[in-house]
């Protein structure tokens, strides 16, 4: 009888009260997806955003930081999960990424046909995962949640019916995902064969001091293999190849879902395994991942640079090559705390910047869907004349793209940027400081360029824009009149809907979803409170989550 009491664990019901309610409101939707008729499906979309947003209310309860639930019986301080404030800052940033999701997903769920039970389900079940994930302190914990918020988005990636990009993309996702999910496994299986535990406080114990110098090679190889599937998640190059197809065949509240509380996820897994699990092997890790910050942000950036306006879908294939840039920016703080004393400490910059990253990309993929609904082929030409159409929406669209670029009005990018560069000088690795600068002024070129689209002159014809642009000699094409604008970008099978001209007329007479409005919105506005006080976020940088 004393055996089985000692296995009993308490359950601190407040401190999993975030990813509890998520799956609970994502049940509770799929039910009653039975029972809604289809008319008033839109409701079920309003109960997920209500779900989300009371799951992100439960967390001021855990603001202290010191909950942890299901301890070990015989040794109280070794938990499955702590609701520290490593967990709750990046549950935060995964609960409110999750709610601007679903305020861009109301309507996109209509005007695709997406069945609405199902994809509320699996957005709030991915959305349940991924706050589990930081509050995680142990192996099995950390693959369980990251495979509960990675198998959901395979099947929203691919919910387009009679779709061949999205089917495409889907597939390719889900193989090359799986693959990296063995490898982590594998990793794992290994880690435990040579320490005898999952808890990852225990794992950091027991690999300073392992007696058996094949159970060292055992570990190293575990450690390196674990690194690997977290690597794939954060789309860190060479794992990053089903980046741009995926973002492309998604549903675009999809891909802003997958770029940010995708990224979200495999940054807090890599960085807890990193710092509180493999600690002794920092030698192992630091390098590795400073060299991948260093070709991801290399490749993402230059991708970008090369992305032709004119192509079909070329705004959400810059946002995904973007995306990849800016996670070669988040990997640097993680490779700086290979080198640095603190290691708890050097995580905070990439904290900060992860902050600052979701609410402006969330909102530039608010602004693409918006875009989208006139010009289904979204193109970076389809933008010019934003101004003078949609004034707040280029206003929007252009902020999001300076703080992503780190230039004013976006203080809070350019503070982010620094914070991280600051990192990388202070712990060591000064050559990946290097790096990092030089891919700040290639990414400056293509941020700027979409910028410049938005504000000329869309007073003119197409053909004549066409001409000016061509004796000008500039690298911005635009997309020829009604007649020649649906000639290019049949790689998705999507036409351009009549070119830029009679989407420019759709865009300024078409009235703008509730939904979206208010998802851009509160981006902007985030954006814009951070940029007047971006202590906010940076004060993460100067502390220990951890």
């Amino acid at each position: 009888m004393s055996s089985v009491s000692s296995l009993v664990q308490s359950v601190d019901w407040l401190a999993i009260a975030p990813p509890t309610i998520t799956a609970v409101v994502a049940l509770a939707v799929l039910v009653a997806d039975l029972f809604v008729p289809r008319h008033r499906k839109p409701v079920l979309g309003w109960c997920a955003v209500g779900g989300l947003a009371l799951a992100a209310l439960s967390l001021i309860p855990l603001v202290a930081g010191d909950r942890r639930t299901f301890c070990l019986t015989d040794d109280p301080g070794v938990c499955s999960y702590a609701a520290d404030h490593f967990a709750v800052v990046i549950q935060f940033l995964v609960l409110a990424g999750a709610l601007l999701t679903a305020l861009l997903s109301v309507t996109a769920i209509e005007e695709h046909r997406l069945p609405a039970g199902e994809y509320w389900f699996l957005l709030l079940s991915s959305a349940a995962g991924a706050a589990l994930l930081p509050a995680s302190r142990d192996l099995a914990t950390l693959v369980i949640a990251l495979e509960v918020a990675s198998l959901p988005a395979f099947a929203l990636v691919g919910l387009k019916r009679a779709n061949r990009l999205s089917s495409e993309a889907a597939l390719k996702f889900f193989l090359s995902s799986v693959a990296a999910t063995a490898v982590m496994l594998l990793g794992v299986s290994f880690v435990y064969a040579a320490t005898g535990s999952l808890h990852l406080s225990r794992v950091a114990t027991a690999l300073t001091n392992l007696p058996d110098p094949q159970l060292a090679t055992l570990a190293t190889a575990g450690v390196a293999l674990t690194l690997v599937g977290f690597a794939f998640k954060t789309a860190a190059v060479p794992f990053h190849f089903w980046v741009p197809d995926t973002y492309v065949g998604a549903p675009l509240p999809v891909a802003a879902y997958l770029s940010v509380i995708g990224k979200a996820v495999g940054f807090s897994g890599l960085i807890l395994v990193t710092v509180e699990g493999f600690p002794s092997y920092a030698d192992v890790w630091g390098p590795a991942i400073a060299v991948l910050a260093a070709l991801t942000m290399t490749v993402g950036n230059v991708a970008a640079l090369r992305q032709a306006p004119e192509r079909a879908h070329s705004a959400v294939r810059l946002l995904a090559w973007s995306s990849v840039g800016q996670a070669g920016y988040l990997l640097v703080p993680i490779a700086a705390a290979g080198y640095a004393r603190d290691a708890a400490h050097a995580i905070g910059s990439t904290v900060a910047y992860a902050l600052m990253y979701a609410a402006v990309n969330l909102g530039a993929f608010g602004v693409a869907a918006l875009v989208a609904r006139t010009s289904p082929a979204n193109r970076i030409s389809d933008y010019r004349g934003l101004y003078a159409r949609s004034p707040l929406a280029a206003l929007a669209l252009g902020f999001f793209l300076l703080c992503l670029a780190g230039l004013p009005p976006g203080i809070i990018g350019l503070f982010a940027k620094v914070t991280v560069f600051s990192a990388a000088v202070d712990a060591g690795p000064a050559w990946l400081a290097v790096v990092m600068a030089v891919n700040v002024v290639i990414a400056l070129y293509y941020y700027l360029q979409w910028t410049a689209v938005l504000f000329r002159t869309a007073g003119e014809t197409a053909g004549s824009e066409a001409g000016a642009e061509v004796k000008a000699g500039e690298r911005v094409a635009v997309g020829a009149g009604a007649g020649a604008g649906t000639g290019t970008g049949t790689e998705s099978g999507v036409q351009g809907g009549g070119g830029s001209a009679s989407g420019a007329t759709r865009l300024s007479q078409a009235k703008i979803p509730a939904s979206i409005a208010v998802a851009v919105a509160l981006a902007a506005v985030l954006g814009i409170v951070l940029s007047g006080a971006p202590q906010l976020v940076l004060r993460f940088a100067s502390g220990a989550l951890l």
